[in-house]
């Protein structure tokens, strides 16, 4: 049955004023799974009233009962999970056990904003004369606009929702026209959660008329984007030229560093899970393998035999452990970098082709013998593609994860401590994980450095830049 996804602005769901509709693809098979409404300047404006309208409104509601809201959606995330991952799978295209993961933790992080705004604090100043109080109070910024990506279409917009929800803010959403029908599930479960009308608008449409709309209209007080850094840095202009707070998850092209004390069965185990989950759509998506020299050969071995297992296909069969690319677009993009790599001297140890007569599968793909010229190795594939190279000590294995201008995230393997104190120390990125994978829980900050962005989207961190800090100096007579 096909999934007609509307707009939903001021409490209604509605078509776009000129009743266009885009067509949602099935990116296992290609065929048509719904549509989605397309939103014209007229839908915008109105989305605009009512996100003022409901600004007003929620600011003015209890922290208490912003908190009930936000839990009675996970809860309701939680019951409607069977049917959310469905779609979203059919969308998106991930397995869907790891659709279900994605809406169980979009849950926790709506549980986690719902107790931040139980613990928005001020703070009392000691006054430098009696019959003087100096008060902090933390206001709610206004309404947000927020822009989120496909590739995790439930959690990214929960990030930005339950921020701003829990802070008192309102927000007009454009969320993935690849993937409506997800966006517009957690929005039904804020909705049949209690939420008012007004307080939470999702449009559809042409990104760049949308975002070119809502960054300078007065009414927006703040932009919330994840997505590529091309299109990040073009919205942190737009909104620095009207003074708009911004926060921006940006692209990445995570290191991992393998040194050689660690059981590289074990850690190639580790890898081969976190570099192809969705395919590799993942912002902190391991992509540099830097190996040190006396395992590399065992690494490769043990990490493409583990790759090359993976069972590929429609991530609504139980036994998928890789879905297919978003769409054909994406996966020419990728075979584009493994191409120009392969041309200019790399070695593809595994995997390269297109699988599968439906859809837009693309093989776990290994590269050896890479080099810095190699676009792969400057650009980031957002695809199922590993970059593995050797590395012979610590100094240059820390200047070649500095190398590119991105900082998200960064990994490393070693049971040496000096070895984890230098890299915490010097790797220039907004996270690292040790170890194991421990990114993106809903109670740790989210967020990168250099062209990956500023601002966090976990964390307690991830409340204050949708609060004014407010100084009242009261002095009790004149």
């Amino acid at each position: 049955m096909l999934i007609e996804t509307q707009l939903y602005i001021n409490g209604i769901w509605r078509n776009g004023a000129d009743n266009v509709a885009i067509d949602v693809i099935n990116p296992a098979n290609g065929e048509r799974v719904g549509t989605v409404a397309h939103a014209e300047l007229a839908d915008l404006e109105d989305a605009l009233a009512a996100a003022a309208a409901g600004f007003k409104l929620w600011r003015a509601t209890s922290v208490l009962d912003r908190s009930a809201v936000l839990r009675k959606a996970a809860s309701l995330l939680r019951e409607r999970l069977d049917h959310i991952a469905r779609q979203l799978t059919s969308e998106q295209g991930k397995p869907v056990a790891e659709a279900k993961a994605e809406i169980l933790g979009s849950a926790e992080i709506l549980e986690w904003f719902a107790e931040e705004a139980r613990r928005s604090y001020g703070r009392i100043i000691p006054a430098r004369r009696g019959g003087v109080a100096q008060l902090v109070t933390k206001e709610p910024v206004g309404p947000v606009a927020a822009f989120t990506p496909w590739n995790f279409p439930i959690s990214q917009v929960a990030r930005k929702m339950g921020a701003a929800l829990a802070t008192g803010c309102s927000m007009i959403c454009k969320a993935a026209e690849e993937t409506p029908a997800t966006a517009a599930e957690l929005v039904k479960a804020l909705a049949d959660g209690g939420l008012p009308a007004g307080v939470m608008n999702l449009v559809y449409g042409t990104p760049a008329m949308i975002s070119a709309h809502l960054v300078p209209h007065p009414v927006i007080r703040k932009i919330s984007f994840t997505g590529s850094v091309p299109v990040g840095k073009h919205l942190a202009a737009l909104a620095g030229t009207h003074m708009k707070r911004a926060t921006m998850e940006l692209g990445g092209h995570a290191p991992a560093v393998v040194f050689d004390d660690v059981d590289i069965d074990r850690v190639s185990t580790i890898l081969v899970g976190s570099k192809y989950r969705n395919a590799g759509q993942v912002c902190v998506s391991p992509t540099r393998f830097l190996v040190q020299e006396r395992v590399v050969d065992a690494f490769v071995e043990q990490f493409s035999a583990k790759a090359r297992a993976l069972k590929i296909g429609d991530g609504l069969d139980p036994t998928t452990q890789m879905g297919p690319l978003i769409n054909e677009k994406r996966r020419t993009a990728v075979e584009a970098l493994i191409q120009d790599a392969t041309d200019a001297g790399a070695t593809c140890v595994s995997g390269g082709r297109r699988v599968h007569n439906d859809g837009f599968f693309l093989e776990p793909t290994i590269l050896t013998g890479v080099t810095k010229e190699m676009r792969i190795m400057n650009e980031e594939p957002f695809g199922p593609v590993a970059l593995i190279t050797p590395f012979q000590d610590l100094d240059e294995v820390i200047s070649e994860a500095n190398r590119l201008p991105y900082g998200l995230a960064s990994y490393a393997f070693s049971q040496s401590a000096h070895n984890i104190a230098a890299l915490s120390e010097n790797i220039e990125t907004g996270m690292l994980s040790v170890n194991h994978l421990g990114l993106a829980l809903a109670e740790t900050p989210f967020g990168g450095v250099k062209d990956s962005g500023y601002g966090s989207e976990g964390g307690t961190e991830a409340i204050e830049p949708y609060l004014v800090t407010k100084f009242v100096s009261h002095a009790s007579q004149i």
